[in-house]
């Protein structure tokens, strides 16, 4: 009577019908096809930006038309297409200046203090990741119109909106950054004579540089595609963002120079990731304290 050793039992016929997941050709082919679901349709639209015609379904050829050689519907001329992008670069820079500082301070307030208060504080604050953005944008909108708020719908309560949404994730990658440096850093520099505040400015915070820089470029990369907040608060079309110019444009026999619009918001979005990516790992080259992947990029440290 043979016994079946564990080196049999993989590769002998016990074990054929797991085969296909231990080589993980299903599960590559699931990941392909979502990706391919995910992206074509991308795509699809980018292409369709550089459509010699004005249809946005059949192609009749390449040209830059709709990003400037057209003379009055394309990006370059049309004057509504460009209070729509620089009004969504005014959002993502105001909002991102002050998002990230207020998560930075957050982040090490929490980190600092201890009892029930802060703990609460933290809870509040990781609330903000689950809660509907759509209510949030409702109650914004009450707040604004109901209340005696010396702002009104507009830019102002767009970014008042945007950095209530978006404080939470700088707060969480510099908590999660200085959780991996630890507290012995900052020790040391007092125990050699340096204040507490002298510690914090000169020790800690070149540490948490790399956390700081990553959440600001997710944060504007986020912000500049945001859609539910900026329209809830938005005032006529002089506030309106390129997301909210594409919907209210998109069922109106529009051009594909709202696909041109979206190509580049799209660009700018991933040119920030790329760049944002690429000099995090830079300054975490010869960091031991965290790694200099795209998790530790996204705050997975």
């Amino acid at each position: 009577m043979s016994v079946m050793t564990p080196e049999k039992t993989l590769r002998g016929p016990v074990g054929w019908w797991r085969d296909p997941w231990r080589r993980p050709r299903i599960l590559a082919g699931i990941t392909i096809a979502y990706l391919v679901w995910s992206l074509l349709p991308v795509l699809i639209a980018v292409m369709f930006s550089f459509n010699d015609g004005r249809s946005r379904t059949n192609w009749q050829g390449f040209s830059f038309r709709w990003y400037w050689g057209d003379q009055t519907r394309s990006v370059w001329h049309d004057a509504s297409l460009h209070t729509a992008l620089l009004q969504t670069l005014k959002l993502g820079l105001l909002a991102t200046l002050v998002a990230v500082p207020l998560g930075v301070l957050f982040a090490i307030g929490i980190d600092r203090w201890r009892g029930r208060l802060p703990s609460g504080a933290n809870v509040l604050m990781l609330i903000s990741f689950v809660i509907p953005e759509v209510l949030l944008a409702v109650a914004l909108l009450f707040m604004v119109t109901s209340l005696a708020l010396p702002f009104g719908l507009g830019t102002s309560a767009q970014v008042i909106g945007l950095v209530t949404y978006q404080v939470a994730y700088p707060a969480v990658l510099v908590r999660a950054r200085l959780a991996t440096i630890g507290p012995q850093y900052e020790e040391a520099a007092m125990d050699l004579g340096a204040s507490q505040v002298e510690a914090l400015r000169r020790v800690t915070l070149p540490m948490l540089i790399p956390a700081i820089f990553a959440s600001t470029v997710l944060v504007f990369a986020d912000v500049i595609d945001d859609f539910v907040l900026v329209r809830y608060l938005s005032n006529g079309s002089a506030t309106e963002p390129v997301s909210v110019k594409i919907y209210n444009t998109a069922r109106a026999a529009p051009t594909p120079a709202l696909n041109a619009l979206a190509t580049l918001l799209l660009l700018a979005a991933f040119a920030a990731v790329v760049i944002g990516y690429l000099v995090f790992r830079r300054m975490t080259r010869n960091d031991d304290t965290t790694g200099s992947g795209i998790a530790a990029f996204a705050g997975e440290t």
